[in-house]
């Protein structure tokens, strides 16, 4: 696990575009014999177009998303309400909508009746899911799901975290320009991470995440992360208003 681990970051250092990182997960899923996967980003406003990448069948991703399912796919709203990874599919509790339930046979005719998914609660941007799904129960799919839940979860937070880093945005605070790594950090900062912590999300090490914290005080003139923390927040607040 350790090397299929270090080869997934290796991968990602490197992605430039959403084709190199679907080739990151591509391979490392294979490794773990995970027949395929779904990245989903949900937008900030309810009409914008999620971002996804997949090794799903084509012809059903685009016609989940023509048909603009994230707003009833019942696993989506369990990503909204739940921190934690979960099961689904085949057998699995719960109460659907006729609409719902129309989803669900349709994805199970594409093979896709069971599955892991990882939510991606980073509170400073769309809410992502991370999914590992597959045609029916089978030893190496159970096996990697429940010795390795937690990696997977650990790989799906480093997989949104580089995919961010490569997405264009507005990274000023208050007119401040901020490297995209300053802003970043700052935006895990103000989520309660350490900044070891952030290393780890984001992989380099607690001293870099700690020099571009500090970098990013001394731009926006401020004298803890808290008070930085609290710009980025009242920032955010002003775009969305």
């Amino acid at each position: 696990m350790h090397r299929i681990f270090q080869t997934f970051i290796d991968l990602l250092a490197a992605a430039k575009d959403p084709a190199d990182f679907s080739v990151a997960m591509t391979v490392t899923a294979k490794e773990l014999d995970l027949s395929c996967f779904a990245y989903l980003a949900l937008p900030r406003a309810r009409r914008g177009k999620p971002q996804l990448i997949s090794t799903y069948p084509m012809e059903w991703t685009s016609h989940y998303l023509a048909s603009r399912y994230q707003h009833i796919d019942p696993v989506i709203q369990e990503v909204l309400g739940n921190t934690e990874p979960f099961r689904w599919g085949l057998g699995s509790a719960g109460s659907y909508s006729s609409l719902q339930q129309q989803l669900l046979d349709e994805a199970s005719s594409f093979g896709i009746r069971l599955g892991f998914t990882v939510p991606i609660h980073d509170g400073h941007g769309p809410i992502a899911a991370l999914t590992f799904a597959s045609d029916g129960r089978n030893a190496p799919f159970e096996n990697c799901i429940s010795h390795h839940s937690r990696v997977l979860q650990l790989m799906a937070l480093y997989f949104h975290a580089h995919i961010r880093r490569t997405a264009k945005s507005d990274l000023t605070i208050g007119g401040v320009a901020l490297s995209s790594r300053e802003f970043e950090c700052l935006e895990w900062a103000s989520q309660g991470k350490s900044a070891w912590e952030i290393g780890q999300i984001i992989g380099i090490s607690r001293h870099t995440a700690a020099s571009y914290l500090q970098a990013a005080k001394e731009k926006l003139g401020v004298r803890t992360i808290v008070q930085a923390a609290l710009l980025l927040a009242a920032e955010k607040s002003k775009r969305q208003n």
